[in-house]
């Protein structure tokens, strides 16, 4: 078990109204520096597909992107002890503000990826916020039970309006 600390900012912007919430970034994350940084991770590549876009490779992309469409991305951990990447191993949380991004922005919806994100956003933010969580599957590679057309078929209520 390593005690991990969240290591880069929130990403949002003034009109975000979208707000997607992941657990904690992982080891290839944090070593990229950036979110859903593993090359397996389907995060990218399902939400270019919901929009109709070419996959953002750059980190630089990546935020464009998400200011494009309006969406603010962070993670409900901002501490906790974790084994390597294993959402199951996480104990001793220390959750983020998520606050800080819904008095800036008009968020309209919050989405959690994977249980884990869910579970703790329902925990410790959801009595902070008073906003309920729209839960969403994990993109992580050891989410095998779910192919790709179910993630995107999952995925697709982002653009719900």
């Amino acid at each position: 078990m390593n005690k991990v600390y969240h290591e880069f900012e929130p990403i949002y912007h003034e009109n975000d109204t979208i707000l997607i919430l992941g657990s904690i970034p992982s080891p290839k994350s944090r070593e990229n520096k950036f979110y859903y940084g593993h090359p397996k991770n389907r995060f990218w590549k399902t939400l270019a597909k919901v929009f109709e876009e070419a996959e953002p490779t750059t980190i630089d992309d990546k935020k464009l992107f998400l200011a494009k469409y309006n969406i603010a991305l962070w993670d409900v951990i901002s501490s906790c002890n974790i084994n390597k990447a294993s959402d199951n191993s996480i104990k001793n949380v220390k959750v983020n503000d998520i606050n800080l991004i819904l008095k800036k922005c008009p968020i309209q919806k919050i989405f959690t990826l994977g249980k884990t994100a869910t579970n703790l956003y329902q925990r410790y933010c959801f009595p902070k916020t008073k906003r309920e969580s729209i839960y969403l599957p994990s993109t992580s590679p050891a989410n095998c039970a779910i192919s790709d057309n179910e993630l995107l078929e999952k995925f697709m209520i982002i653009k719900d309006k």
